[in-house]
């Protein structure tokens, strides 16, 4: 079970709750962390989770300009020296300075919303890549049936919100400036969250996160797949994902110990594995009741 954090404490604190992977960084080269972790850090960070008995990934995912390129390889050395069990990854860019200054080290692929097929699975995996990120979209049968078609590890998101949209501006802040409004926008929280309503669904709320990387629009509801634990892992998912963002700590510390109850029965007995309600209730405790909790489109096709 992985789960981002945005610091040491942090990190402690999940792994303790229930997570046996973490995915740390920092925003010059990861989209859509918790917090940041600077390079200063890193080798503390990854050194905490081994002693905990967790693996850390580090996050280099997001796409990169010519002028980030040239800290890249640097970067990415001192992770892999540092003992980091894998970089994620979306753009190429990452997996040539891999192989230049750290060839050692294990790379996850993550193309976000296009993972969505074997065959680019495979492609990767052809360059080095020991783990797929599927997308979100994808439901049971395909999930099932990308890990039967591939030789990689599978990860699918387990729990909570999901990025629907992202633009490299900040176009908050651009908007705030243009009616000359205060436009520093560090955390929305969960708690005085900023959201965008559409026209044609205005019930919906769909929360927008702010960071160093630019907008990203999320989903207006959360996954939730905890009952559906048995089927995920007859699927072949080799990682679940819990998504942190906008929550407060409290509650995905609630989710963390609620799936890591259930993976451990799960694990003690596939055949007689029953789901314990209690799991789910004391996630429902903390929910926002404005954010249904969902199955996603694990039971169904994505629709447009």
């Amino acid at each position: 079970m992985l789960v981002s954090a945005g610091s040491i404490g942090q990190l402690v604190r999940y792994v303790e709750a229930g997570a046996n992977a973490v995915l740390i960084g920092e925003h010059r080269f990861g989209m859509r962390l918790p917090g940041e972790i600077p390079e200063d850090g890193i080798g503390e960070a990854i050194r905490r989770a081994h002693e905990l008995g967790a693996m850390a990934y580090v996050s280099a995912n997001k796409l990169f300009r010519n002028e980030e390129l040239p800290a890249l390889p640097g970067y990415l050395k001192r992770v892999a020296e540092a003992g980091a069990d894998a970089v994620v990854f979306g753009d190429p860019a990452v997996l040539m300075a891999v192989r230049e200054a750290a060839p050692g080290l294990r790379l996850h692929w993550n193309a976000e919303m296009t993972g969505t097929n074997s065959a680019a699975a495979a492609y990767w995996g052809r360059k080095g890549a020991v783990r797929a990120v599927l997308a979100r979209e994808l439901n049971e049968e395909e999930i099932a049936d990308f890990k039967r078609r591939s030789e990689l590890e599978i990860q699918v998101q387990a729990h909570g919100m999901t990025n629907i949209y992202h633009s490299r501006r900040n176009l908050l802040q651009s908007y705030m400036e243009h009616i000359g409004r205060e436009a520093r926008i560090v955390d929305l929280g969960a708690d005085r969250g900023r959201f965008l309503t559409e026209a044609e669904r205005p019930g919906e709320r769909l929360p927008i996160y702010e960071d160093a990387n630019g907008t990203h629009v999320m989903s207006a509801d959360d996954i939730c797949l905890l009952e559906a634990l048995p089927e995920l892992l007859a699927a072949g998912a080799d990682s679940l994902y819990v998504e942190p963002l906008l929550k407060p700590e409290e509650y995905n510390i609630a989710v963390l110990r609620g799936y890591r109850s259930a993976l451990d029965a799960w694990a003690a007995d596939p055949d007689g594995y029953v789901m314990d309600d209690r799991w789910l209730d004391a996630i429902r405790e903390l929910q926002d009741p404005n954010r249904e909790l969902t199955f996603g489109f694990l039971y169904k096709e994505q629709v447009y």
